[in-house]
């Protein structure tokens, strides 16, 4: 088994800094910083911010399976940041801080889920030992 590079404590802070930038970043790049001209308030509201509430509970707790959940959510700010980098080039450096944001929570939750998963004796595996008759 390969030795782990960053402490599990470590990966949960480098997945709740992404989180945490992302929850404060989307509201203020949406409303504030560029505003879009076709979405309103609620709806940029409602698109960017209220998927990363589902997972806020459980992050802070430091379940693992929360954190490899949370990762579908995190998929949407990293399509959205491809998107924005491709067809608005005026948005080109908040697109890229929101893809900075996005990859940092998705590592962060990746490694911290896998091995907080293992040190807890998770697995998505069955023991070997566990053979149908």
């Amino acid at each position: 088994m390969k030795t782990q590079k960053i402490s599990t404590p470590n990966l949960k802070k480098i997945a709740l800094i992404g989180y945490f930038s992302l929850l404060i970043y989307m509201p203020l790049w949406l409303l504030l910083l560029s505003p879009s001209e076709g979405l309103s308030t609620l709806t940029t509201l409602l698109l960017f911010t209220l998927p990363l509430l589902f997972p806020l509970k459980g992050l802070l707790q430091g379940n693992p399976f929360t954190y490899a959940w949370s990762n579908f959510i995190v998929l949407i700010y990293f399509l959205h940041s491809l998107t924005t980098l491709w067809v608005l080039p005026h948005d080109r450096l908040w697109a890229t801080l929101e893809l900075i944001f996005a990859s940092t929570m998705f590592l962060g939750c990746t490694y911290y889920a896998k091995y907080k998963g293992q040190e807890l004796g998770l697995s998505i595996r069955k023991p070997k030992n566990d053979k149908a008759a």
